[in-house]
Parts: C-alpha cells; sequence; structure tokens
C-alpha cells in the first residue's frame, strides 16, 4: 500500500463530523429492552463472580466484550444503556478504523462516504446496539487489516508486533476473529514463498511476520488458557448440536447471503436477488479498483469469506451472516470503489465529463441507507417485556403458562417468571391435559418445526392468538396464546 501523506485539517473534520453523526444514531434507542442472545450473555457470563467468568467456556461467550460489560455494569449499574455501551463505543470506533483504512486505499473521498454508509448503516447501527461482541470484532478486523497492508508495504517491527497484539484481541473477543488474520497469514505465505523462489524474498522477509504471529498465537493461548478443557469439548461437540437443529438451513451459506440482504432491505424475493447481483457486481468492480494501490486487499477479503465459510460447514456450526460482520466496512469499501469506478465511467460518456455524477450517486446511496436504518427505531430488537406484560395482564387464577424450546429459558431467571419450559421431548398432549394454559413462543419459527404437534393445534385455530411483539431481529417476533380446556 503506497504511503499516505497525513489527513488534512478539513478532512479530519469531515471524519469529526461523521463519527457525531454516528454517536448520535446510536445512542438513541440504546436503552431499548433487551433481546434473548444479550439477557443470556447477562444470566450466563457477566452475572457470575470473577472466578467463575473467567473459568466458564461457551461459544455463546464473547469474551473481551463480556469483559469491559462486566467492569462498565459494576461501575455504572445494569441499566440496558450501559449493557449496550462497549458495542456502541467499539461500533463508533470500527467507523474511524474504516475510515483510515480506506484513506490510503481509495483516497479521501472513498473514505467519507464509506465512514458516512458505515455511520447510517442499518446492520451497523443494529449491532452497535446489540450487547455482543459483533462490533468489537470488526473495530479489531479492521485495524489488523490496516496493520497487516501497511507490513506487508514496509515490514517494520512495531507494525508487525502491533498485528499481534490485535491478533490475540480478536481471538479473545470470540474465536472466530481468528480466521480473517488467518486468511492474511495464508496469504502473506504464499506471496513470500513465491517471492523466495523467483530470488526476491529471503529469511529475513519472513522473520518479523513470524514474531507477529507467534506474538498473537501466544497471547491467545495465554488468554483462553484457563478455558482451555471447556473449550476444545465445546468446539469438539458443536457439530452434534448442529445435526440435530430442526433449523438446517442456518447451516447454509446461501441462506447467511440471502438472510443479510433480508434484514438490510426489508424485503425478501426478487429485491433480494436484485441486490445480491448489483452488490456482487459492485463488488468485483471495487476489486479491481483496489488491486493497483493495496493488492492484497481484496484477495484477503475473498479469503477470508471462503475459509470462514469453509471452517463453519467443515465444523457442523451454523453460518450466521453475523459472523460476517467483522468484513462490513471492507465490503462497503469495496463497494464504493465498484461506484467510483462506475461513475468515472458513466461520467466520461456525458457532456463535459459528467463530474456531478459521483457526488449524486452518492447522495442517493446516504439516503436510501438512511432510510432503511430508520427501521432500527420503530421497535426493540425483541420485545420480550412485552411479552410478559401482556401474560401478566391476561393470566387467570391458576392458569399455567408454557414457554417453548432455548428461548423460553431467560423467562424465570431474568424476568422472575413461574412459568414451564417445554422441550421437543416433552409429551405435549400430556402438558395440555390438565387445564387451560397461556403459551408465550419466543422465535416461532423454530418452534412451529419442533413441536409438530403445538404447530397443528395453531393451524386448526384451536389456539387464540392474544399478541404477536414484533422485533427488527430476525425470527424475532414473540406470540403469546391462550388455550381452552379441553372439551
Amino acid at each position: 500500500m503506497a504511503r499516505t501523506p497525513p489527513a488534512s485539517s478539513y478532512d479530519l473534520a469531515v471524519l469529526g463530523l461523521i463519527l457525531a453523526l454516528a454517536l448520535a444514531l446510536r445512542v438513541i434507542g440504546l436503552d431499548a429492552p433487551l433481546w434473548f442472545d444479550e439477557i443470556l450473555t447477562m444470566e450466563t457470563h457477566v452475572s457470575l463472580p470473577w472466578s467463575d467468568f473467567v473459568n466458564s467456556y461457551s461459544m455463546n461467550h464473547h469474551y473481551l466484550h463480556n469483559l469491559e460489560v462486566k467492569l462498565a455494569t459494576e461501575a455504572l449499574g445494569e441499566a440496558n444503556w450501559v449493557v449496550r455501551l462497549p458495542a456502541m463505543i467499539f461500533g463508533v470506533g470500527a467507523i474511524a478504523a474504516a475510515w483510515f483504512l480506506a484513506r490510503p486505499i481509495g483516497g479521501p473521498n472513498a473514505a467519507h462516504l464509506t465512514a458516512l454508509l458505515l455511520a447510517v448503516s442499518y446492520h451497523h447501527i443494529w449491532f452497535s446496539q446489540n450487547a455482543r461482541g459483533y462490533t468489537e470484532l470488526a473495530f479489531w478486523g479492521t485495524v489488523g487489516m490496516s496493520l497487516f497492508l501497511h507490513a506487508v508495504k514496509a515490514p517494520r517491527p512495531r507494525l508487525w508486533i502491533g498485528y499481534g497484539i490485535v491478533l490475540a484481541a480478536a481471538t479473545y473477543t470470540h474465536l472466530t476473529g481468528a480466521f480473517l488474520f488467518a486468511a492474511q497469514g495464508l496469504l502473506l505465505l504464499a506471496m513470500l514463498l513465491w517471492q523466495a523462489v523467483r530470488g526476491r524474498a529471503g529469511g529475513a522477509d519472513f522473520l518479523w511476520p513470524v514474531v507477529g504471529y507467534g506474538l498473537g498465537l501466544a497471547l491467545s493461548a495465554l488468554l483462553y488458557l484457563p478455558v482451555l478443557p471447556g473449550l476444545l469439548e465445546t468446539v469438539t461437540a458443536v457439530s452434534e448440536t448442529s445435526a440435530v437443529d430442526v433449523m438446517h438451513e442456518y447451516q447454509t451459506p446461501l441462506w447467511s447471503i440471502a438472510e443479510a440482504l433480508r434484514t438490510g432491505l426489508g424485503a425478501a424475493g426478487p429485491v433480494t436477488v436484485l441486490a445480491g447481483l448489483m452488490l456482487s457486481a459492485l463488488l468485483l468492480l471495487g476489486a479491481a479498483a483496489s488491486r493497483r494501490p493495496a493488492p492484497l486487499f481484496a484477495p484477503a477479503v475473498g479469503l477470508h469469506v471462503a475459509l470462514s465459510v469453509l471452517l463453519l460447514v467443515g465444523l457442523g456450526m451454523r453460518v450466521w451472516p453475523r459472523f460476517f460482520f467483522v468484513d462490513s466496512a471492507f465490503f462497503v469499501l469495496l463497494a464504493v470503489l465498484g461506484v467510483q469506478s462506475l461513475c468515472r465511467w458513466v461520467g466520461q460518456k456525458l457532456p463535459g465529463g459528467g463530474t456531478w455524477v459521483m457526488p449524486v450517486t452518492a447522495a442517493v446511496l446516504v439516503a436510501a441507507s438512511t432510510a432503511l436504518a430508520l427501521r432500527n427505531y420503530l421497535g426493540p430488537k425483541q420485545d420480550l417485556a412485552g411479552a410478559v406484560r401482556l401474560v401478566a395482564a391476561e393470566r387467570l387464577p391458576g392458569e399455567r403458562v408454557f414457554t417453548f424450546g432455548p428461548g423460553g429459558q431467560i423467562f424465570n431467571g431474568y424476568f422472575g417468571t413461574d412459568w414451564t419450559m417445554l422441550a421437543p421431548s416433552d409429551d405435549y398432549a400430556a402438558a395440555m391435559a390438565t387445564g387451560p394454559a397461556l403459551m408465550v413462543v419466543v422465535f416461532p419459527g423454530r418452534v412451529f418445526r419442533a413441536f409438530p404437534a403445538f404447530s397443528a393445534e395453531e393451524e386448526s385455530g384451536r389456539l387464540s392468538q392474544l399478541g404477536a411483539f414484533k422485533g427488527t431481529l430476525g425470527d424475532g417476533t414473540v406470540l403469546v396464546y391462550r388455550r381452552h380446556a379441553d372439551g
């Protein structure tokens, strides 16, 4: 990557305004009700005593992020906005990191547009208000990409040492954070071996990359050492839980792509397909445009996506779209570079050079992204609290309340209810035989598949729906039914 002159005061002022806008958009609604994963994080990890906190492993734990949440809640209390504060801070920080990544590759205008599109992005706002470690992964991943590109171009020791520290921070946030750095390492190894074969690289060229990766791996191993037995047990068993998951589509990359587009656009069907094709074309154009200033950037992004899919599928894990949120800045930057290339080509065909084409296109993109982002403020991610309030208002004396599947486990602990949780292996008919009941359904798409007897009663009209609490989360609607006594 070519050496870039220091940013001008004007460009830094523009960045400051973009970050101020990003912060404002992420503060609005930050105190909204927590959803299932956030509550599970608090109940199963953050709330543990320190001795148990550092010795408990789960794939659901985002260790470095959860450590920050624990420190924040101990200092400021457990208000929802406090629980989400680390995610919000790293969300804004990730935008700043994206700007500094984009400027040497595409220039200040590309950096401004990349940062602005991230600031008003539906997904970026959503995850910045989500008490999980995904924005932190995006921050470390973006910083790591910048260090990688600079270190390959000018292999200074401090760059590779910084890279190793960032690698460890990303990996300690979540194990999947290592995938991006592994992809970069494979790419660098291939490049150095090719240069060595041609007599253009020697042992000295391998030294500092080995130091950087060695430092990162050593720090990661040290950080995970207290939970190593649980980590190994969980990783080896994860394919067993995925194998019996009724939502088989969650383990396919195509579903992950479609879900990311659907949630971003708020629509499915032909619109999603068209958007996917257009985005793919822009990413390819952007990859071509980035080849000269940063020849390893686009290959590193592509290899990371391919390696992540290969490892997730190979381990039998679910291919959640959120595993690729770390690439969000990379995708937006490549798309911006693609738009610039396209607008430049169109402008050349117009009288006067069409200098207005890119500014107008940028304004349209920002306006469209802002309009889509407004959905973040229409309701909570998942209104579990609303369902609890409705049950409290509708419940008759002696009436039982049932919840279904894994989504039901948080009600009795977090909300202090006395509800009964049914598992797919339980006898549904026997549970329903003793009288009327209220039923609370979390993640209905999963529940209707896992509980065919319940699904059949819902389809037959045997149940009366009392409420449907919608959320911005995919399959996040919470349903409340009443089932009258048999006979």
